[in-house]
């Protein structure tokens, strides 16, 4: 299996600065470099691939912190987290500068998100590596304890193959380059006693003096791990804290009210908005050769014969162009490293408007250019609730203006009020097009100041960081830095250069205008001039329609989701967690029973280990357990996983209720943790609302994406799970109205096969499973068994993600030749989806990329590739982006149709005058509308959704209208 190192860079950074402490300076820079000296070892280590767990890498990427101890969502969570912390020192900042540079020019990925951790980077990257390439093993190169919570054993082929063919991850572990020993899951259940999912809590028990994160007087991690593992999880602990006796009881009552604070702390984000593309981290395209001069600089002579060694094993192939260096302004992304203008800061005519008379001239300025591009300075990262700081404005390249409204001396800056009230004629005019990147953060940022941004969809006007994604949406990173780089040959300075970092960080307004005016008005300039360089390319691509009446109206849509937000009601969430930690308790007094009355004994049901030796040793092991039979074994044993549990509670002579009390145990569990808690820290305390971002540019396929949280992860496979929905409310008086289309994939599907087997039963309004089982089974309709629709259901929900007759086999429960004759006989009956799918993959490979019904392209990596594995997940892709990238086309189109309308309607007796578009989830709408006209509403939504394509089946949107998100489902 291929393996891919993650280096937590400053961790490695740290380690090898204070294990080296020998000063050593290079002979020809006279630059410190004992850090350096060791960081370059460890990473020649790493790819030799020598000791224990042997084998050269196949990947290589480094994960970064970029935003410093301070600037980071958990320090605006808990100002003292890692407040005490020291600042680096110089010699080691110089060092770390070197090492990114030599990691950039030798091209080894580096990622990073500002606002994010470098932990948080790897957990999100974990968790989409896991998903988009299930046989990929990752080593977390780190020995930070946190990273714990990743770890991950083996998954079987059929978990694999569970819900709709789609994989499920394979091995995490967290190793020490140094000792080449790997942390795993079974080691962690050894030392602790507890799973992967137990660790954060264990790890809020114990808190961190390092960082600042509070935790129980005197409990340290065995402690932490005793309570866990004794009852279950935090919120069960701190239920039953009564139970905790003496001094240790004493404490834990009195840290309760900080430690849900503390687990949000410790725990992994895996939402960092970060891209990365596994094929450039591959092993064999690091370009070697680039650091033997490197080397000879430093004076690094011990390591000249390694690197020539490894250069005799590497593969000469060159990367098409060189790894990207993700981390947003740091280093260049795209452009060859040999290019001497790497680093260099864009430079022009950059004033600051401080008069009324040079308001006013800049005003008429903006009237008369054809296209004005523009930026916002606010004073956090949230547009919503911070203030305007300052306006930037560029209409020709290399000059621009920055007009200042908040600043440390008064006399800098201009009125506010004023400065609007100038330029609102020009932001607000519907006529003449803006450039900007990113605007919908902009858009935000003036509708706090009371401006409300017109002209974006406007022939003419440009988002460069949408289109960038248009037109390559594998790009390793749309920021303006990156792309400044790549497409300019230029970048700006970084914003920590003003604001700092660490306890030492200010909000723009304390930086003085004269170090803001370049910082800001570079951001217009480069704007304006990626634009330029872009819309070219946007229209010889054939773009330009997907452009302009899709991708950037909906950047004002998704403005607007992003400001309404939806109202959540905490005492909702707050019963329905107190409900399920009364359940949680009694399934543990259940399940204590029912091991009590069968093997005289307990055990803890958070352990795999445990609950394994429970079902699976025989009766006179030495630890007694069932002796069930039907369990599969794993390197550590026996699994515990949900496919195991499910087998062995369907199974009626099995005599024992747990596995089915486990099952309910563990989703109760992951939902009071993972949701009910998490929701109800992302209230706006100000609004009320929960006001989630709606990410345009990071899913490949075209998708949308929201996080802070993440609202389309919200349970709706179980009945407690789609519970939560019910703290998803409309305020007084008004109500929601939910629609989503009915089997959108399967009628695209239909659509571009232009199978008439499959268009047919559409258009009559079939049962579509029921239809496509008479189809394959070769009966009439109304002798359709369920069995049957079953499995035409499978295949149909499984055909695009290229469903195995394995995976359709152990979803059905029957033989893997039952399975095979019932795909077989789909795509002999229905002949024009199986050429459709050959076309996708033909098209990959002719072209490289495929593309949807609006000719939205994803470029298809590895559909040549030698790998057999590697090209059958390309294949997959080929055919899942144009169904799966067609639907978010459609979508897209039906919400910039229908807020067109509401906002038409705005002021008007109309029933959309009311109106409020929440979210978009998957090929889910939610508004939220007056009680009076919310029925006309949602038929009006109805016919829009439905209106949205002409296809060759009919479109059909189903809607609901109540007061709540459950009830509208």
């Amino acid at each position: 299996m291929p393996t891919l190192y993650l280096i937590d860079g400053y961790a490695q950074f740290f380690r090898a600065y204070h294990a080296i402490r020998t000063p050593m300076t290079s002979p020809v820079t006279k630059e410190p470099t004992n850090m350096t000296f060791g960081f370059v070892g460890m990473l020649l280590k790493l790819l030799r691939g020598q000791g224990n767990l042997g084998g050269k890498p196949d990947y290589v990427a480094v994960a970064l912190d970029v935003s410093g101890d301070r600037g980071t969502f958990r320090s605006q969570l808990y100002p003292e987290y890692k407040a005490t912390r020291p600042e680096p020192p110089d010699d080691l900042r110089v060092q770390v500068e070197r090492c990114l540079s030599m990691l950039e020019r030798i091209g080894v990925p580096v990622v990073g998100s500002e606002g994010f951790e470098a932990d948080d980077v790897m957990a999100t990257l974990v968790d989409r590596l896991r998903e988009s390439h299930p046989d990929l093993t990752i080593r977390l190169v780190s020995k930070d304890k946190d990273l714990k919570q990743l770890l991950r054993e083996a998954q079987s082929e059929t978990a694999r193959e569970r819900e709709g063919g789609k994989p499920e991850g394979g091995v995490v572990e967290v190793f020490d380059v140094h000792t080449d020993s790997a942390y795993t899951a079974r080691t962690l259940r050894e030392e602790t006693g507890l799973s992967p999912g137990q660790v954060v809590d264990m790890l809020a028990l114990s808190g961190d003096t390092v960082d600042n994160v509070p935790g129980v007087e005197g409990v340290g991690e065995k402690t932490a791990a005793q309570l866990v593992r004794e009852f279950g999880s935090l919120d069960a602990l701190l239920a039953r804290s009564a139970e905790v006796k003496g001094k240790r009881g004493e404490n834990l009552r009195e840290a309760a009210p900080l430690l849900p604070l503390s687990r949000q702390l410790v725990t992994l984000r895996t939402d960092a908005p970060v891209e990365f593309d596994l094929e450039r981290a591959r092993a064999d395209r690091i370009h070697l050769e680039r650091l033997t001069p490197i080397l000879k600089e430093l004076g690094f002579n011990r390591y000249q014969e390694e690197v020539k060694q490894l250069m005799g094993g590497a593969s000469p192939e060159p990367a098409p162009r060189p790894a990207p260096v993700m981390i947003g302004g740091l280093f260049d992304a795209f452009a060859p490293p040999a290019q001497d203008h790497a680093g260099r800061v864009v430079e022009g005519d950059y004033r600051c408007v401080r008069t009324r008379a040079e308001l006013d001239a800049l005003a008429a300025a903006l009237a008369a250019a054809p296209a004005v591009a523009f930026d916002t300075e606010t004073t956090g990262l949230s547009p919503i609730d911070a203030k305007l700081c300052g306006l930037s404005f560029c209409v020709e390249a290399g000059r621009a203006w920055y007009v200042p409204v908040r600043s440390p001396e008064p006399s800098s800056h201009l009125d506010e009020a004023m400065v609007l009230a100038a330029l609102r004629p020009i932001l607000e005019d519907p006529g003449k097009p803006k450039h900007g990147h990113n605007l919908k953060f902009d858009m935000l940022a003036l509708r706090s100041a009371g401006v409300r941004l017109a002209g974006l969809p406007t022939p003419g006007s440009c988002d460069s960081m949408v289109a960038s994604y248009l037109i390559d949406s594998s790009r390793s990173s749309h920021s303006l830095d990156a792309l400044s780089m790549a497409l300019l040959g230029v970048g700006k300075r970084s914003i920590t250069e003003l604001i700092g970092s660490g306890r030492e960080q200010v909000t723009f307004e304390r930086v003085p205008v004269e170090r803001a005016t370049p910082y800001a008005a570079a951001d217009a300039d480069l704007s304006f001039r990626l634009c330029a360089a872009m819309l070219p390319q946007i229209r010889a691509m054939g773009l330009v329609d997907l452009m302009v009446k899709v991708e950037l109206p909906l950047v004002g849509v998704l403005a607007e989701l992003e400001w309404n937000g939806i109202t959540v009601d905490p005492a909702e969430l707050d019963r329905q967690r107190g409900r399920l930690l009364g359940r949680i308790e009694e399934l543990r007094a259940r399940i204590d029973r029912e091991s009590r009355d069968r093997l005289a004994r307990t055990f803890d049901p958070d352990s795999p280990r445990q609950l394994a030796a429970v079902l699976f040793n025989k009766p006179d092991d030495d630890v007694p357990g069932l002796g069930l039979a039907g369990g599969r074994k794993i390197k550590t044993g026996y699994s515990t996983d949900a496919e195991v549990l499910e087998k062995l509670a369907a199974d009626p002579e099995i005599g024992t209720p747990i596995p089915a009390l486990i099952i309910e145990y563990r989703q109760l569990t992951k939902l009071v943790s993972t949701y009910l808690v998490a929701l109800k820290e992302a209230i706006n305390p100000r609004t009320g609302r929960v006001h989630a971002r709606f990410n345009q540019t990071v899913a490949a396929t075209g998708r949308l994406s929201s996080s802070d949280p993440n609202l389309q992860n919200i349970p709706i496979r179980t009945d407690v799970g789609r519970e939560i929905r019910k703290a998803f409310v409309a305020p007084p008086g008004r109500v929601l109205v939910s629609a989503d289309y009915s089997q959108i994939e399967l009628r695209l599907l239909a659509h571009l096969s232009r199978d008439p087997a499959l268009v047919e039963a559409f258009h009559r309004g079939d049962d579509i499973h029921a239809a496509v089982a008479a189809q394959i089974h070769g009966v009439p309709l109304d002798k359709v068994t369920k069995e049957q629709r079953s499995g035409a259901k499978m295949v149909n929900f499984g055909i695009v993600y290229g469903v195995t007759p394995f995976g359709l086999a152990r979803r059905l429960g029957v033989g893997n030749d039952k399975a095979a004759e019932i795909i077989d006989g789909y795509k002999k009956r229905f002949a024009g989806i199986t050429t459709f799918l050959e076309e996708c993959i033909a098209q990959a490979r002719r072209f490289g990329y495929v593309e949807t019904m609006l000719k939205r392209r994803r470029p298809i990596t590895d559909i040549d590739s030698n790998n057999p594995s590697r090209r059958a997940l390309a294949e997959r892709v080929a055919i899942n982006s144009v169904v799966q990238g067609s639907a978010a086309d459609l979508i897209k189109i039906a919400m910039v149709d229908i807020q067109g309308r509401i906002d038409a309607a705005r002021g008007q007796s109309d029933p959309l005058a009311d109106v409020l578009m929440l979210l978009q989830i998957h090929d889910e709408l939610v508004f939220e509308a007056p009680e009076s006209s919310a029925e006309r509403v949602r038929d009006v939504v109805v016919e829009r959704m439905e209106a949205a394509m002409t296809l060759s089946v009919p479109l059909k949107a189903d809607a609901h209208v109540a007061r709540d998100w459950y009830e509208g489902k």
